[in-house]
């Protein structure tokens, strides 16, 4: 399975980014896609996650500014970002698993989110 994400910049603080990330190859489903992030000097956290019936769960640091969301069959997640703060500055990952394929665990390549005025 490869993950390609997209959509990362640089944006001001207070502004939107939007993230996509497109599932390919040998896809299994039911799946859970997600997004995590990595800020310099931290451990990867998680962002938010969305199961293949639609249930999310989200970082209480993201709740009310992240939306997360599944298109193109579900295979593709993305990450909509609004009130964005320089906290969130950070290398986010996509990720897809399922719980009953331990080894059915892909990271997409990372893109780069920078909030700074």
């Amino acid at each position: 399975v490869q993950l390609q994400a997209s959509g990362g910049g640089l944006v001001q603080p207070g502004g939107s980014l939007r993230l996509s990330c497109a599932a390919s190859g040998s896809i299994v489903s039911p799946n859970v896609m997600g997004w995590y992030r990595q800020a310099p000097g931290k451990q990867r956290e998680l962002v938010a996650t969305m199961t293949w019936s639609g249930r999310t769960n989200y970082a209480d640091s993201v709740k009310g500014r992240f939306t997360i969301s599944r298109t193109n069959g579900k295979n593709t997640v993305n990450l909509e970002m609004t009130s964005l703060k320089p906290e969130d500055t950070a290398v986010y990952y996509c990720n897809t698993k399922t719980d009953y394929m331990r080894d059915y665990d892909y990271w997409g390549q990372g893109t780069l989110v920078t909030v700074s005025s």
